[in-house]
C-alpha cells in the first residue's frame, strides 16, 4: 500500500511540474510552508517536493486547515468551464429582442471588451454579432411559417421594426421574406459542372454567393443532389463567365492549395456554422477527432451533433469536413465517399499529387 502511495504521489508531483490541466479535478496539492492548495495546473512558481502534500478534494484540503490558491482558484469552477459559462451567458442575453453592444455583454459577464470578444469568438466560432444575426434567421424562419405577415414575423423574430429587418433580410435568409415565404420558388441559383481529380464535380452559386460545392461520379447524381438541396428553386446552367470564376474551386479540388476569394452562401444553424468555422480552422495536411472539434466549439459533449454538422456540410473542401476522423485516428464517413476522403488527406499530407 505505501508503495503504491509513493508511486501515486510520484505521477502526482509529475502532473504539477508539468501544470497538467487533464489532473486539474483529480487532486490538489497543498504547500506546507504558505499554507495553501492548488490545482495541478497552477501557474505559480512550484514549491519544493518536500513541502508538498497531496489531497484527493478541496474538502480535505480545507479540513487540513488549507486556503485556497487566490490564482488558480482550486474551490471554484475548472477554469475552462468558468469560461464555457461566461459565453453562455452571453448567449442567453443575444437571444433576446434588444441588440446589445459588445461593451454591454461584456460588462454583464464581467470580462473586459477585448478579451470577451476573444473568448467568445474561441468558444462559438463566431462573433457576438453573427451569432445574434444567427439566432435571429433562426426565429425568422419559425416565425414566417406561424406568422400570417412577414411584419408580425419579423417583429416575433426580435427585428425592432420591419426597416430593420430589410437591412439585412439577405444576410438573415439567404432570400427575401416573400421568397422565403414560398418556398425559394423564385431564388436563382446557378451551377456548372466541370472535371476534377476526383471525378466530376458541381459548384452552384445564389445571388449571395458560392452555395454548393459537390463532387461526384457523374452529371445526373449531381444534379439530383442540388434538386434536393433547392427544391423550390430557378435552377440553371452557368454561363461561360461564372465557369471561368469557379475555376479557383476547381484548383482546391485538384489538390493546388489554392484560396477561394469568391464570396460564399454558408447557410445553417448557429452551431452549424460554428462547426464548420472549426474545420475551416483545421491546418491542410492535419487531422481532428469529432471529440476535438467539440471542444474546441465549447461543447465538448456535442460530438454527434459535430458529426451531423460535418455531414450537413455543402461546401466539400472549402469547409474541408474530410478533415475530421475519429477519435482512433481512423477513417470515419464522408458525404462524397471514404474512397475521396483518403485521396484527399494522402494528398493534403504530400503521399500522392
Amino acid at each position: 500500500m505505501k508503495r503504491n502511495a509513493a508511486i501515486n504521489d510520484e505521477a502526482r508531483w509529475q502532473a504539477v511540474l508539468d501544470r497538467d490541466l487533464a489532473a486539474d479535478g483529480q487532486f490538489v496539492f497543498a504547500v506546507l510552508t504558505t499554507g495553501i492548495y492548488c490545482r495541478p495546473s497552477c501557474r505559480a512558481r512550484h514549491a519544493l517536493r518536500q513541502n508538498v502534500h497531496f489531497y484527493p478534494n478541496v474538502s480535505a484540503a480545507e479540513a487540513a486547515g488549507f486556503r485556497a490558491c487566490k490564482r488558480c482558484q482550486p474551490d471554484k469552477a475548472d477554469p475552462q468551464q468558468q469560461r464555457i459559462d461566461k459565453v453562455a451567458q452571453a448567449c442567453r442575453l443575444l437571444e433576446q429582442e434588444r441588440t446589445l453592444t459588445l461593451d454591454e455583454l461584456a460588462r454583464e459577464v464581467a470580462v473586459s471588451p477585448y478579451h470577451f470578444h476573444r473568448l467568445f469568438k474561441s468558444v462559438t466560432g463566431m462573433t457576438p454579432r453573427a451569432w445574434q444575426q444567427a439566432w435571429r434567421a433562426k426565429m425568422l424562419r419559425d416565425a414566417l411559417k406561424e406568422s400570417p405577415t412577414v411584419t408580425e414575423a419579423v417583429l416575433a423574430a426580435g427585428f425592432p421594426g420591419s426597416s430593420s429587418f430589410y437591412r439585412h433580410a439577405d444576410n438573415t435568409l439567404g432570400m427575401t421574406a416573400s421568397q422565403f415565404r414560398r418556398g425559394g420558388d423564385d431564388l436563382r441559383v446557378r451551377y456548372t459542372l466541370q472535371p476534377c481529380l476526383l471525378g466530376r464535380c458541381l459548384v452552384a452559386a445564389s445571388t449571395r454567393g458560392i452555395c454548393a460545392v459537390l463532387p461526384g461520379d457523374n452529371d445526373e447524381t449531381l444534379i439530383a443532389e442540388l434538386e434536393l438541396m433547392f427544391p423550390h428553386a430557378q435552377r440553371e446552367e452557368a454561363d461561360d463567365g461564372f465557369r471561368q470564376q469557379v475555376a479557383q474551386v476547381i484548383a482546391l479540388l485538384d489538390g493546388q492549395r489554392a484560396t477561394v476569394s469568391l464570396p460564399l452562401d454558408i447557410r445553417g444553424t448557429a452551431f452549424q456554422q460554428s462547426v464548420w468555422q472549426a474545420l475551416r480552422d483545421i491546418p491542410a495536411g492535419e487531422t481532428r477527432s469529432y471529440q476535438q472539434v467539440a471542444d474546441s466549439i465549447g461543447k465538448p459533449k456535442a460530438v454527434r451533433a459535430v458529426a451531423n454538422a460535418c455531414a450537413a456540410n455543402k461546401l466539400a473542401l472549402i469547409v474541408p469536413c474530410h478533415r475530421v476522423v475519429r477519435q482512433s485516428g481512423a477513417l470515419s464517413g464522408y458525404r462524397w465517399g471514404e474512397a475521396r476522403k483518403v485521396a484527399l488527406l494522402r494528398r493534403e499530407a504530400g503521399q500522392e499529387r
